[in-house]
C-alpha cells in the first residue's frame, strides 16, 4: 500500500494540476483552478479507506458458507432474493469488525490532512502550543479528544455488532 500522507499530497497538488489542465483543455484558454485543501483531504482519505473497505467486504462475502447459497438456490430463490435475505444480513455481520477497525484508523488519519493546511485537531493543537508556549497542555487535550472520538465510535460499533449477531448461535 501507499502511505496515506503521500496520497493526500498527490491529490492536493496533482489534483489541482489535473483539474486545471482539464479546464484549459475544455475552455481553450488558461484558467486558474484551486481545489480546497479540505476537499483534497476528504478525497484522499476516501480513496484510501474505500480501497481497504472493499477488501473488508470481499472477505466478508467469502465468509458466507456456500451451502447456504446452494440451499437458497435449491429453494427457488432469485439471485436478488438470495442477496437480500441470505448474503446481505451475514455480510453486514462479518464486515462490521473490519469496518470498525477502518473507522478507528480514519479518525486517526484525519490528523494527516493538516500537512495541506486543513484546520483540524492536531493543527489547532500545534498552533495553540506555539502561541501559548504550552505544548503539553494542547497536545494532551488533542489526545483526549481523539480518545473520546474513538471510544464513542467503538461503543457504537460494539452495539451494532451485537445487534447484527442476534439469533446467531455461539460456539
Amino acid at each position: 500500500g501507499i502511505p496515506e500522507l503521500l496520497v493526500i499530497l498527490l491529490i492536493y497538488f496533482g489534483g489541482t494540476i489535473a483539474v486545471q489542465s482539464l479546464a484549459e483543455l475544455i475552455s481553450g484558454e488558461e484558467t486558474r483552478v484551486d481545489i480546497p485543501a479540505f476537499w483534497s483531504g476528504v478525497a484522499a482519505l476516501a480513496l484510501v479507506q474505500g480501497a481497504f473497505a472493499s477488501e473488508v467486504f470481499r472477505a466478508a462475502m467469502q465468509s458466507i458458507p456456500v451451502g447456504q447459497i446452494e440451499a437458497a438456490t435449491a429453494c427457488g430463490m432469485t439471485p436478488m432474493q438470495i442477496f437480500m435475505r441470505i448474503k446481505l444480513p451475514q455480510l453486514w455481520r462479518f464486515a462490521l469488525p473490519g469496518l470498525n477497525n477502518l473507522f478507528q484508523v480514519l479518525i486517526k488519519d484525519t490528523a494527516l490532512i493538516s500537512v495541506v493546511g486543513v484546520e483540524e485537531i492536531m493543527r489547532k493543537a500545534a498552533i495553540g502550543a506555539g502561541t501559548e508556549k504550552a505544548p503539553f497542555t494542547f497536545y494532551l487535550v488533542a489526545m483526549l479528544m481523539f480518545l473520546s472520538f474513538t471510544t464513542v465510535s467503538l461503543l457504537v460499533f460494539n452495539y451494532l455488532e451485537k445487534r447484527a449477531a442476534r439469533g446467531v448461535a455461539r460456539a
